[in-house]
């Protein structure tokens, strides 16, 4: 039985500024309002980093709306949640955030089934002049699509 995706935050910027080198899936670790609250699709990920203290994976700066119904029992909306990896993943995760320009960025936030998952990216910076070659072959290919439509 296939489950469901279902996106709730996705962030294109991390696209744009980085080179993903590899994806993992992990879950994190949340409160019962905030899971409520993402089923509204109130979440970002687009100024938040990850970083590993102690052999655990956390996540910082991830804003996740406080629930309109949660009362006392709402969380900081930015606060530290813990994400949940295998150990030798995080062990391997550690090892090659050692070396110069790699860092670890949430690029988005989904449903799988009833559990929330973040996809992570180990990626490298990219300079100014990446950048600009990857819009210009992202403007050739839609130049490329919009011929190819009125041509047929």
């Amino acid at each position: 039985m296939k489950e469901s995706i279902k996106q709730i935050a996705n962030n294109k910027k991390a696209y744009h500024d980085y080179f993903v080198l590899e994806e993992y899936e992990a879950g994190i670790e949340l409160a019962g309002t905030e899971v409520k609250s993402m089923r509204l699709g109130q979440c970002s990920v687009k100024e938040s980093w990850i970083n590993i203290h102690d052999g655990e994976v956390f996540i910082n700066g991830m804003h996740v709306n406080p629930y309109e119904k949660g009362n006392i029992f709402n969380k900081d909306p930015l606060r530290v949640r813990k994400l949940l990896l295998h150990k030798t993943e995080i062990r391997k995760l550690g090892q090659k955030l050692q070396e110069k320009g790699l860092t670890l960025i949430p690029l988005s936030v989904y449903f799988k089934g009833s559990l929330v998952k973040v996809k992570v990216g180990l990626c490298k910076g990219k300079k100014l002049y990446d950048k600009r070659e990857t819009l210009a072959r992202k403007d050739q290919k839609r130049d490329i699509e919009r011929e190819l439509k009125n041509r047929y």
